[in-house]
Order: structure tokens, then sequence, then C-alpha cells
């Protein structure tokens, strides 16, 4: 069993996957959406991975404030949450403290010497592995 990472945003979802141990997060890909409103398609491609990966847990990004206070992306965050809980009932979904995750893979990607078209088009699915190995990490200590 394995466990899926997500870092999800107005017209993307970057997507991670944990090694069968649990142990490690890798980045899977980026689903686009045209808007923000637009789930059907990203919950049937996210069926999919689940049911290829054998997922059984769901961690979700929640990106507070630096503050620790909620704002309007926590609320659209939630929703989304409620979303995968109606898809997916049987697999939990862990709303898991995103802060500096994206900054945290910019800076890898810079240090990498990518370009930023390049950048832009794999932030999102290198936040998800911040936001899942965190939660790894944090899980197995």
């Amino acid at each position: 069993m394995r466990i899926l990472g997500l870092d999800y945003g107005d017209k993307t979802i970057g997507v991670a996957m944990s090694d069968p141990f649990g142990w490690t997060a890798q980045g899977i890909e980026i689903i686009r959406r045209k808007n923000e409103s637009e789930y059907k398609k990203s919950l049937a491609r996210l069926a999919e991975l689940i049911e290829q990966y054998e997922v059984d847990t769901i961690v979700l990004g929640y990106p507070k404030n630096m503050d620790n206070s909620e704002g309007p992306r926590c609320e659209k965050t939630k929703v989304f949450q409620e979303r995968l809980l109606q898809q997916f009932p049987n697999i939990p979904v862990i709303l898991w403290d995103e802060r500096m995750s994206t900054m945290a893979a910019e800076r890898s990607l810079l240090e990498a010497d990518l370009s930023r078209s390049k950048r832009k088009n794999v932030i999102d699915k290198m936040a998800a592995v911040y936001i899942l190995q965190g939660y790894l990490d944090g899980r197995n200590k």
C-alpha cells in the first residue's frame, strides 16, 4: 500500500507517491484543470492513480499562512478534501501543513539550474514531493 501526496492549486494538482515501504516520495505528475471548479477530470485521474498504486492514504497539502492562521486557500483546500472524501470514502485524507514546500521546491529547482519555463512545468509536482516527504518523515520518527 502506498500514500498519495497532493499539492492542490487553482489550476493544477501536483501529485507524488510514496514507495511501497512509506520511506520516500517521488513526483508522479501534474494534473491540470481549465478552471478552479473543474473537479471531474481531476478526480477521475486520481481514481486511476489510486487503483494503479493501491493507495491507502491521501496526504493533502494545507496552505496555512506563516503566522499559522488559515486564509482563503485553506478554505478551498478543505472543499477539495471533502470532494476527495466523497469520491474515495474508504481512504483517509490527511491535511498536512505545507508552509515552505513550494519555496523549498523552487530552491531545489534553482540549484539544479533549470530554466524558468522548465521550473514552471514541474514546481507543483516537486511541492507535492516535499509535502509527502514531510509527512513520511514525521510519521516514521
